[in-house]
């Protein structure tokens, strides 16, 4: 692997110089805009880069992907002509680092990690596509390096900068949202394995497309896989070495505010209740995979059960008033006093069933003005600026991405898991336990250390 990385990058990584070199607030770029750079263009790059250009208060400076020249790459690059293009970001961070303040990281899963570890060593901002990183070691050196280098973080969970967010916040301070017991979680729709069947092999053969540096797209874990185009582009989310399923893609967008204001931490014990195509290589086509989580701050002991597949629906509870689910992800919410029902991202709850929501409305009881805000890309740009906070830094997203990573684990062993949350490691399962990291390969073991 050629790249060319200067000595003074090389030390800031190993550590033996002070590394941040953006102190929040301090905005290079014309105008008042934060100059952003965005790993991963193609796919949710493209959505990504465009909504945070839509803000106008970011200056689009560098574009890099192991794909450029590609179909996958060419709406972005013409777009942002302007900005200097590349394939490897450590090249960029070497050649450009100090005309970024913030940087997009886009890319799949397992490639999450070292270009946001390596921005936040440099003292860059990090927007980072959620979840946060493919294994629950990755996603705790991360949280590390943003509490150690004073850097602005944001996991990219919309949602969790819209309605819902500060709905759940002022429904519980107003007490509707209280002593919650149970959440059913579901997303029901066709994942891209789902007709893959016994997969037995990792695909090899495959001809090489141009335009594509593979060895780059496979990072600093994934060694010696071939080509394939079901792994790139888009396919890589259902294999286990380089996603993480449903759950990881879709348990941002349902859980996200449940897991903040709940304060649920790590669960203490992992169950797969159900599995359908249980498979060493891919996740399965069905799961069902209960959480289980101790009383904390006053709050009882409470438990998720999260469904996915698309005949795998979560049981309707007597209040709502339809006989089943829709094919819309969403989640049942059982309080001590109330049953709740919302659907993804941004959608706000409602009290089921409707009539005890009007109930409540008339006698004034539900917080109903959330007040106008800035969103997700906008919350993050701003606070690079030094004006106000996110609201989904890796201090708060990263707990959430590492139950995304333990739930990932028992879709793919099954079972009952026994978590310690203090010592990070399964006390029943040694073998689970190994799966809480990955194998670096040589010449990436840097990013491994905070």
């Amino acid at each position: 692997m050629s790249h060319s990385i200067s000595r003074r990058n090389l030390s800031l990584l190993t550590g033996a110089t002070a590394a941040a070199t953006l102190i929040p607030g301090r905005v290079l770029g014309a105008n008042g805009k934060v100059n952003v750079a965005c790993v991963g263009i193609g796919n949710r790059g493209t959505g990504v880069l465009k909504s945070v250009n839509q803000t106008g208060i970011a200056n689009i400076v560098a574009l890099c992907d192991v794909a450029l020249g590609s179909k996958h790459t060419a709406e972005m690059e013409e777009k942002f002509s302007s900005a200097k293009k590349f394939t490897d970001f450590r090249v960029m961070f070497d050649k450009m680092g100090n005309e970024i303040d913030a940087v997009l990281v886009c890319t799949p899963d397992h490639s999450h990690f070292p270009a946001s570890m390596m921005a936040m060593v440099l003292g860059k901002h990090v927007y980072v596509e959620k979840p946060m990183a493919r294994t629950f070691q990755e996603v705790g050196f991360m949280m590390r390096a943003e509490q150690k280098y004073g850097v602005v973080t944001q996991m990219g969970n919309q949602g969790h900068s819209e309605n819902n967010y500060y709905q759940f916040k002022a429904w519980k301070e107003a007490g509707i949202i209280k002593d919650v017991t149970h959440v059913d979680a579901y997303m029901n729709k066709g994942r891209r394995w789902h007709g893959w069947g016994d997969v037995k092999e990792y695909p090899h053969g495959e001809k090489m497309p141009n335009h594509l540096e593979w060895d780059l797209w496979l990072g600093s874990t994934a060694k010696n896989f071939d080509y394939s185009n079901k792994l790139h582009p888009g396919n890589w989310r259902g294999w286990h070495q380089f996603g993480t399923g449903c759950f990881g893609d879709w348990g941002a967008h349902l859980l996200d505010t449940i897991h903040e204001f709940l304060e649920l931490g790590l669960p203490e014990r992992i169950t797969a209740k159900h599995l359908k195509g249980r498979n060493d290589l891919i996740f399965p086509v069905e799961s069902t995979i209960n959480f289980e989580f101790p009383a904390r701050n006053g709050m009882p002991p409470m438990d998720i059960d999260w469904y996915d597949g698309r005949n795998n629906k979560p049981p309707v509870p007597q209040e709502y008033e339809k006989s089943e689910v829709s094919d819309n992800p969403g989640k049942f919410i059982y309080t001590k006093d109330y049953v709740l029902h919302g659907g993804h991202h941004g959608d706000i709850l409602q009290v089921v069933p409707y009539e005890k929501m009007r109930e409540l409305l008339k006698a004034g009881a539900l917080p109903r003005d959330f007040g106008k805000n800035p969103n997700h890309y906008e919350s993050f740009l701003l606070a690079c600026k030094g004006e106000g906070k996110t609201t989904s830094p890796f201090s708060i997203a990263g707990p959430l991405a590492q139950m995304f990573t333990l739930g990932c684990i028992a879709q793919h062993l099954g079972g009952t898991l026994e978590f310690d949350a203090e010592k990070y490691q399964f006390t029943n399962n040694k073998f689970a336990t190994m799966l809480l990291k990955d194998n670096v390969r040589k010449g990436w073991e840097q990013y491994y250390r905070v």
